[in-house]
């Protein structure tokens, strides 16, 4: 048996189905410290131990020794090293793998990358902010956005454009988001979701890594871990554009001239959904210290001083206005649910309902128990 195999379908199984490692050893009888050796891949268990584990995690022993695809054409970069790569890594590859196999079964056409002449082209430009700027802008034609519309569903969006969307949840302020060149099983654009990063964030991150798929698809290799200053930063500048239009931005903030520095910056940020930090990264082009004049201010206004982590008057969780309304009710809060994938979804709902596959192995296709699975089910008209 491969320990390697069977530490990363372990862990990877029973996160997606909300267990901790006390549940499974619970429920398959052995004690944790020996579960937790066999998730880690430090002791090598017996086949018996093995299918009570198995059985504990409601999947056949196979679903456990089964070798998990080794993905090539990743961009996966970070400023410091990440323990969880490989199983990050790992869970992305099993992803793409039931996404594609699902469109197979149902025998659906693959979803056309409308986006691809247009990487083509920008390959052949020059690198730099220039590049990134046109490349946003061709970006939004090519997704039909008009000049001063703000982005609602980025995920929507992307998934409209033929890119898969993967909301993955990670404990870690240090992993943002991914990204998976069309050769290995993509495009598609990985985000963590996970709940103490703000939403402006997420939506950040999926336009960053757009802007990735765009500029740098010649950089997408597995055996690459280290940030490039340059392509990071050509990237940022992408999904500044992308998100918030020039035109629109210099209209909206010339509009916004007799409020001071605090409420002026907010009003940006409720109008294009969009951190803080995204406004005053695009504002220190043609402001000088316009990071440090806005920190003052915030502090003279509050008495409290921002920290890396801040997201004042962050777009809430819990609810979400109709997308239709823009200037004149611009919305205050933004739903999680805002940024959810719905493709994988439909094909899901598809396939159960067409008897191709059972309701279990939907709920592990979408990461759900078994349980709200069927809530799920339930409420499907």
């Amino acid at each position: 048996m491969d320990q390697k195999n069977i530490s990363l379908n372990l862990k990877r199984i029973r996160e997606a189905k909300g267990f901790t490692q006390a549940d499974i050893a619970d429920r398959a009888g052995i004690s944790r410290v020996a579960y937790r050796n066999v998730e880690n891949g430090s002791s090598i268990p017996k086949v018996s131990t093995l299918q009570n584990i198995a059985g504990a995690v409601d999947v056949k022993l196979q679903d456990l020794l089964v070798p998990v695809r080794s993905l090539k054409k990743v961009r996966f970069r970070a400023a410091k090293k990440m323990n969880s790569r490989e199983n990050i890594l790992a869970e992305v590859a099993r992803w793409l793998d039931d996404f594609n196999d699902l469109e197979e079964i149902l025998n659906l056409p693959k979803k056309e990358y409308k986006l691809k002449s247009l990487a083509k082209k920008l390959s052949k430009m020059e690198a730099g902010n220039e590049r990134a700027k046109y490349a946003a802008k061709a970006a939004r034609e090519n997704l039909g956005l008009d000049n001063d519309e703000p982005i609602r569903d980025i995920a929507g969006l992307l998934e409209s454009a033929g890119i898969k969307v993967y909301p993955l949840v990670l404990a870690s302020d240090d992993f943002f988001g991914l990204s998976v060149a069309e050769e290995d099983g993509g495009p598609a654009v990985i985000v963590n979701t996970w709940e103490r990063i703000s939403v402006e964030r997420w939506i950040f991150s999926a336009a960053h890594e757009l802007g990735h798929l765009l500029l740098h698809f010649d950089a997408y290799d597995i055996t690459e871990s280290q940030e490039d200053i340059e392509q990071e930063n050509e990237a940022n500048i992408f999904a500044s554009y992308f998100l918030m239009p020039e035109e629109t931005f210099i209209s909206e903030w010339n509009d916004a001239y007799g409020l001071p520095l605090v409420d002026r910056v907010f009003k940006l940020k409720r109008i294009f959904q969009v951190s803080y930090k995204t406004v005053l990264y695009r504002l220190s082009d043609s402001i000088p210290n316009v990071w440090g004049k806005f920190n003052a201010a915030f502090k003279a206004k509050t008495g409290k001083s921002l920290s890396r982590k801040d997201e004042p008057e962050a777009l809430q969780r819990d609810k979400f206005h109709a997308p239709e309304v823009l200037r004149s009710k611009e919305p205050d809060s933004l739903s999680s649910s805002c940024f959810i994938e719905d493709r994988l979804s439909r094909l899901v709902r598809q396939a159960i309902d067409e008897e191709e596959i059972t309701l279990s192995r939907g709920a592990e296709i979408l990461r759900l128990d078994l349980e709200t699975m069927r809530d799920i089910v339930s409420s499907w008209v």
